[in-house]
């Protein structure tokens, strides 16, 4: 699988110094960086950990110095792009495809409303943990409880409302069955 790769018009194939995690694509490609632990550094990798039927998941993060701000602590708007990415990524373990649900169902999901609040700042090159769990499953709607922990302490919580809408009109609309079904057997 490729990421993040882009045809060019002629191959330009360099050796990449050994202490960087890019990767030598196909001849007509340009390099890329696949996701995965940079060498020595076994952290590095996005493990998501979905025990079967779980009520919660688990989404390791690493902060990188583009998710600081000038104090040099996360941008407190980032902590909702770790949300999101755990929502994903929960789904996704699920067996939710968003992309496939939006072109077989004509769905999408959007956030409806949160509620925020940070409790301390994480720092440049922290490891968090963001924990989701679904607190309700509604006819259109699924509302998640996370936080954001560095070993063990509260850093940032939430409660996020989303909503499934019809993906031409974006009026709400009935979640897939097959969603449903899935999410009413976690929540709590």
């Amino acid at each position: 699988m490729w990421w993040n790769c882009r045809p060019v018009a002629k191959a330009r194939l360099r050796k990449s110094p050994p202490d960087q995690p890019w990767n030598r694509c196909l001849p007509s490609w340009k390099h890329c960086r696949l996701p995965g632990p940079v060498p020595g550094n076994r952290e590095a990798a996005i493990p998501i950990v979905i025990e079967p039927k779980s009520a919660e998941s688990v989404l390791n993060v690493r902060v990188y110095y583009e998710d600081t701000d000038a104090g040099g602590v996360v941008f407190y708007a980032n902590y909702l792009k770790f949300l999101e990415r755990a929502r994903t990524e929960w789904l996704r373990a699920l067996g939710v495809e968003q992309s496939a649900l939006a072109e077989s169902e004509g769905r999408l999901f959007v956030v409806h409303s949160l509620d925020m609040s940070y409790r301390k700042p994480a720092r440049l090159d922290d490891y968090l943990t963001i924990r989701s769990r679904v607190t309700r499953v509604g006819r259109a709607s699924i509302h998640f409880a996370q936080r954001a922990e560095r070993d063990g302490e509260l850093l940032a919580q939430g409660n996020i409302q989303v909503c499934c809408v019809d993906a031409v009109h974006l009026r709400p609309a009935a979640l897939p069955a097959v969603v449903r079904t899935k999410l009413e057997s976690l929540q709590e």
